[in-house]
């Protein structure tokens, strides 16, 4: 009925680019932050500005990790190391966590000022899924899931959320690393071969795979099918929809 093995009991969602219309604001600001600090650091080392590229870089270094990871790993594929800081570093810090706060704000300002939209199929597709009587759970990197979730209208949609906040909480390892995924089977009471992930991040797709879970779906927002299954996916579709199509 779903597209999905039979063994399938549970369904867990990445959130931002599979559920809401989120992904784009995050590239957007990782965008702005990151291009704003490489040029202050290529003018004050008299060296060349190269900007951060919102498609390749984004979904190669960034897409799907944890703030801080994202951070960490986009410098380093450019050469730069900085200091880790502390989480409450003030933006305008020179360390890992304070450009994770500029990233954070910047990202929070773009949703106080344009609202978040939910994707209409993904949403017919998580309604078929309760319906059908599965359980249904978010794992997302971000530390800002329930807000997002809330701002959408679809927070009464999942039984379970395990976001950056619950991540930071239980000391599990973000994505690519399977531990959320799997601590969201863990809730939902059911192993992982009972449960599908539906990625659009190819950190997220490694986790899925990482963690054997029946079926992995990518999700391609952005023309990336071909990387969603060298990555781990199972299923790559351009839409949750089409998989109710499918039947």
């Amino acid at each position: 009925m779903l597209g999905l093995p039979a063994r399938v009991r549970a369904c867990l969602f990445d959130l931002d680019g599979v559920l809401t219309q989120t992904a784009k604001v995050h590239a957007a600001a990782w965008k702005e932050m990151f291009d704003a600090y490489l040029r202050e650091r290529a003018a004050r080392e008299g060296t060349e500005f190269v900007p951060f590229d919102p498609v390749e870089d984004y979904d190669e270094y960034v897409d799907g990790r944890p703030r801080e990871d994202g951070v960490r790993t986009f410098l380093a594929a450019r050469g730069v190391h900085l200091p880790e800081g502390a989480p409450d570093d003030p933006p305008e810090a020179e360390t890992v966590n304070g450009l994770g706060t500029r990233k954070n704000n910047l990202v929070l300002r773009r949703i106080r000022e344009d609202g978040v939209e939910p994707y209409e199929g993904s949403v017919r597709f998580v309604r078929a899924v309760r319906e059908a009587g599965l359980t249904c759970a978010v794992v997302s990197s971000s530390a800002n899931c329930r807000d997002v979730l809330v701002a959408a209208g679809i927070e009464e949609l999942f039984d379970e959320r395990v976001d950056g906040v619950v991540a930071h909480e239980r000391g599990l390892r973000g994505k690519p690393a399977p531990d959320t995924f799997l601590e969201a089977a863990r809730g939902l009471a059911v192993e992982p071969d009972q449960a599908a992930v539906f990625e659009d991040a190819l950190a997220g797709v490694e986790a899925g795979r990482a963690g054997r879970f029946a079926v992995v779906v990518g999700v391609d927002r952005v023309g990336q099918s071909e990387q969603l299954r060298a990555h781990g996916a199972d299923v790559v579709v351009r839409d949750l929809a089409e998989l109710l199509e499918s039947r």
